[in-house]
């Protein structure tokens, strides 16, 4: 499943990196503690998170990430949706909770990487 994809299923939309959307979902990883997820996501894995500052992106770009998933509404803070542009990471912003957007990728067979 591509990330554009996935933004459909959570009823989300690619709130920045829009061009490249096509990446490939391969996990997932839900947490929004950012040494977490340094130390514990998987390249290809999409993130799950409230949090919407620009340090975001320096963490999916230094897991090799597919993307980024907000939830709850939220949008990129203007400098993380920039950030985001530059270093092709997609951003996703979804209405559902976190706890119901993993439960709706769950039901489409992304498994997080230590289940």
């Amino acid at each position: 499943m591509t990330v554009k994809e996935m933004a459909a299923k959570l009823g989300g939309v690619i709130a920045a990196g829009e061009a490249d959307a096509d990446k490939e979902v391969r996990g997932g990883y839900a947490s929004d503690l950012l040494s977490d997820v340094m130390a514990n996501a998987n390249e290809g894995d999409i993130w799950i998170t409230l949090q919407r500052h620009i340090n975001i992106i320096a963490v999916a770009q230094l897991k090799g990430l597919a993307g980024i998933v907000l939830v709850n509404g939220r949008h990129p803070e203007p400098a993380c949706a920039d950030k985001a542009r530059e270093e092709h990471i997609p951003v996703v912003s979804t209405p559902l909770s976190a706890f119901d957007a993993v439960g709706v990728l769950y039901g489409e067979n992304i498994r997080g990487s230590h289940a």
